[in-house]
C-alpha cells in the first residue's frame, strides 16, 4: 500500500479509469485520503476492444474539462497503438506509464525481466482471475468455438498470476484458469506498488503547482 499522502490539494481531480482497475484505484485514493479525487470508469470489458478506449477516453475528457482543474488517465496504452497518447496530448492529460496494466502493477524493470524469462507469457490480474470466464473465455467466444483455443493462446507457455492482494480464492481460481488455458501457473505478488505511486507522483505536482492547473 502507498504511504499516506495527506497534503492539503486546492484544485478537484477526476480520475478516468479503467474499470478493470477500479478497485485498486478507490483503494488508493481511501488510504491517501483524497477527498478532492473523483474517479470515473470506462467499461472493463474493453480489455479486449482497444479501439474503444481513445475515443471512450476523449469524450470523457471533453464532458468534464470544465468541472476539474486537472484529469489523469488510469490506462497505460493498452492496446491502442499510440491512439490513446494522440488524444492526451491533444488535452494536455497524463496516464499511467507503459503499455499495459501488466507494466504498472509489476514496474517496467520486473515486467521486463518477466517478458526475457518467458516471452510466451498471459497474465493476470486480480481483476481477470475474479472475472476470468467472464472476460476471457465468454468475451473472446471461447465458450462457445473451443475451437478457437488454439489461435488465442497456443503460442503462449506459461500463465503468470500478478496479485495485488493476498487472496487465497482468487489465487486458485488464477491457477485453474491456467489449467483451463493449459499453461503452466506462477504466482507474482505486486502490491499496488509502484502503480500506487503514479498516483501518488501526480497528486504531488498538484501541491507543488497549487491553483495553476491545466492550462
Amino acid at each position: 500500500m502507498t504511504k499516506p499522502d495527506r497534503a492539503g490539494h486546492s484544485q478537484r481531480v477526476l480520475v478516468i479509469a479503467c474499470g478493470a482497475i477500479a478497485h485498486e484505484i478507490v483503494a488508493i485514493r481511501k488510504a491517501n485520503g483524497w477527498e478532492h479525487v473523483v474517479v470515473q470508469c470506462l467499461p472493463a470489458e474493453w480489455h479486449n476492444r482497444p479501439e474503444r478506449i481513445a475515443p471512450g477516453v476523449e469524450e470523457k475528457i471533453s464532458a468534464q474539462l470544465e468541472n476539474f482543474e486537472r484529469i489523469f488517465v488510469a490506462y497505460a496504452d493498452c492496446g491502442t497503438g499510440g491512439m490513446l497518447d494522440d488524444v492526451l496530448n491533444r488535452y494536455d492529460v497524463e496516464r499511467l506509464p507503459g503499455s499495459h496494466c501488466y507494466e504498472f502493477f509489476t514496474g517496467t524493470s520486473a515486467f521486463n525481466e518477466l517478458v526475457e524469462e518467458e516471452i510466451g507469457t498471459f497474465y493476470l490480474t486480480d481483476f481477470l482471475a475474479r472475472h476470468f470466464e467472464r472476460v476471457i473465455l465468454r468475451g473472446l467466444g471461447l465458450d462457445r468455438h473451443p475451437e478457437l483455443m488454439p489461435m488465442y493462446f497456443g503460442n503462449y507457455k506459461r500463465l503468470v498470476y500478478l496479485a495485488q492482494r493476498s487472496d487465497d480464492s482468487l489465487a486458485e481460481a488464477a491457477e485453474r484458469a491456467a489449467s483451463t488455458l493449459g499453461l503452466e501457473y506462477e504466482y507474482r505478488f505486486t502490491g499496488l506498488e509502484p502503480f500506487g505511486s503514479c498516483l501518488v507522483d501526480f497528486n504531488h505536482k498538484d501541491a507543488r503547482t497549487g491553483a495553476e492547473g491545466r492550462t
